[in-house]
């Protein structure tokens, strides 16, 4: 599973992944679907609680608060337990219809712009 990165993308980028694994099949995340990647998902949590405010005098402290970050991440992680069901899909998906029925029509009537 990859993302729609430009190394990601094209007849090329999937000959290349079957030319070094004949076996494998390259399947892209949806556009706009960052969500889905754990890779992304992992650096916006290193973004937003390691080096984010940008305190830093010296690489030493990034590379040490770099590395308690990762310490304490391998001590505390554990497997994600998703719980929204498909059923949950479909009762969601069944209220945003019934929603979506309940909203007027958009009037025709003012300008294109």
């Amino acid at each position: 599973v990859v993302d729609n990165g430009s190394s990601h993308r094209g007849k090329k980028a999937a000959d290349r992944l079957t030319s070094a694994f004949p076996n494998t099949v390259m399947v892209h995340t949806p556009v706009h679907a960052s969500w889905l990647n754990q890779v992304e998902i992992y650096f916006s949590v290193v973004q937003r609680k390691v080096v984010s405010p940008n305190d830093f005098t010296d690489l030493t402290q990034v590379r040490d608060r770099l590395r308690a970050f990762e310490d304490r991440y391998n001590d505390t992680a554990q497997p994600f337990q998703w719980k929204f069901t498909t059923s949950d899909l479909e009762d969601l998906l069944a209220r945003l219809d019934r929603h979506t029925a309940d909203q007027p029509e958009e009037s025709s009537d003012r300008p294109a712009t």
